[in-house]
């Protein structure tokens, strides 16, 4: 059985691969080889580089493992017409994306970049006023796995926490939940709105003027989602009208961040280059996902992690 994957592991993960499925032969590269195409009949990627035109190739194709969790460029239809398996990493960024956000949150309240400017400019101004993560509310939009773990974390400085997730299913961690229909009777009563969203035709341009004007003047606006969760120009206005204090974004669209786009400039908002949820135990978090479902798919089981319904795209 030919595995073949765009992705390339150190050693390390390959040869705990190779010792976990001797019988097996996976060939590690850059980019799609025409010629061995259309013998694989596995392919783990991170998504962005298949076209239906790969699919296409792969006549053997019967799983895809996809090594993230955003799979908006996914081919779903040719996917769906040959009834291919899909899985992909669902889960594993939720420690590295909580870490990232709750220190974003402390960086804003402890003032961490006017304390830094401070310090370049050996300046000493004890009457900087910080505050508190201890008292406030926060609200995930997407209370899932991870937002379900930025809850958990938010629960440490003592945090209420809502939730919006698509059900209305209880979260672990969370206090009160929203449906998506009800977003703006949540939104009000949050110091800190974060966005863990997936792109979706349903959440692209989810946020509109009238979800800014609901929050409150101080409210922090935090997204580690996806940059298509709002037009930018909605954003910015609400910031340069003071409908809310803040924004961190690690996240946009189109990316990169162009050079001179105003985000850079603006001293209300914090940009970082979409890598919330990056972590050195990435690939060893995703392989071991894969490693499960391979024993699986061997056995000829139906008891997969992560599988994802083609028809919605996630």
């Amino acid at each position: 059985m030919l595995i073949l994957s765009t992705i390339i592991p150190n050693e390390g993960i390959q040869t705990k691969m190779k010792d976990a499925f001797p019988e097996l032969n996976f060939i590690y590269q850059e980019g799609w080889m025409d010629e061995r195409l259309s013998e694989a009949e596995i392919l783990i990627t991170y998504g962005e580089d298949l076209t239906e035109k790969i699919i296409g190739k792969a006549a053997n194709l019967k799983w895809i493992m996809v090594m993230s969790a955003g799979m908006e460029l996914m081919p779903f239809k040719a996917i769906e017409e040959r009834g291919i398996l899909v899985t992909n990493a669902k889960g594993i960024h939720k420690i590295p994306m909580a870490e990232y956000t709750i220190g974003m949150l402390l960086q804003y309240e402890k003032k961490l970049k006017l304390l830094m400017k401070n310090e370049r400019e050996e300046m000493w101004d004890r009457k900087i006023e910080v505050g508190e993560l201890n008292g406030k509310t926060m609200l995930v939009l997407g209370a899932g796995a991870i937002g379900g773990e930025v809850a958990r974390l938010g629960k440490a400085f003592r945090m209420t926490t809502l939730g919006v997730n698509r059900s209305g299913k209880p979260v672990e961690s969370i206090d009160r939940l929203y449906t998506l229909d009800n977003l703006l009777e949540a939104i009000p009563g949050a110091d800190y709105i974060i966005s863990v969203l997936p792109s979706t035709d349903e959440t692209k341009d989810l946020l509109q003027k009238e979800h800014f004007k609901a929050m409150k003047e101080s409210a922090v606006f935090v997204n580690i989602g996806r940059g298509d969760l709002i037009d930018e120009e909605v954003l910015i206005e609400a910031l340069e009208a003071g409908e809310l204090a803040h924004a961190i974004l690690d996240v946009f669209d189109p990316e990169p961040l162009e050079k001179g786009h105003p985000f850079w400039g603006m001293e209300n908002v914090t940009v970082t280059p979409h890598l919330s949820s990056k972590s050195g135990e990435y690939l060893p978090r995703t392989f071991a996902i894969f490693e499960k479902n391979m024993r699986e798919y061997l056995k000829s089981g139906k008891d997969f992690i992560n599988v994802i319904d083609l028809s919605r795209g996630y």
